[in-house]
């Protein structure tokens, strides 16, 4: 996980995520989220950061669906669903939260979507400390 306390920062983690599959979309969002969290700081709800950072990927020329509903199967049958925050470009689910600090328990949450949805690649979004925090998740299970 990379804690980012400024808009500079971009740079170094554009270097790091740069080889990785979608790098392009996830640095967008990334850099989208730090600039919502720069101007915001900490401290509001969560819908207030998904509205901001809508404006912000959208600006970005990313194309987004905001609380979208996805099906949620159990051996070939819909029991219900969920609604991720974002679904950026179709293919990157982006699950935001505006708390103190991110825990395990919402890094398993995130995963299991992953997977549920069979998608490839997901982030993590922390408006609620400090510092924007952030994870890029891989699905291990993903079936391509």
């Amino acid at each position: 996980m990379y804690k980012i306390s400024q808009a500079a920062d971009l740079q170094v983690i554009d270097q790091k995520v740069r080889s990785h599959k979608y790098a392009d979309i996830t640095s967008k969002v990334i850099g989208s989220s730090m600039e919502a969290h720069r101007i915001l700081k900490n401290g509001f709800q969560e819908v207030i950061y998904q509205r901001a950072l809508e404006k912000e990927m959208l600006l970005q020329g990313l194309h987004v669906q905001r609380e979208y509903e996805m099906p949620i199967f159990y051996k070939g049958e819909k029991v219900g669903g969920r609604r991720v925050d974002f679904l950026v470009e179709g293919v990157i689910p982006v699950e935001i939260k505006a708390i103190a600090k991110l825990e395990d328990v919402h890094l398993a949450q995130a995963v299991n979507y992953l997977e549920a949805y069979n998608l490839e690649i997901g982030l993590l979004l922390n408006f609620g400390s400090k510092s924007l925090e952030f994870r890029r998740l891989i699905n291990p299970k993903y079936k391509s």
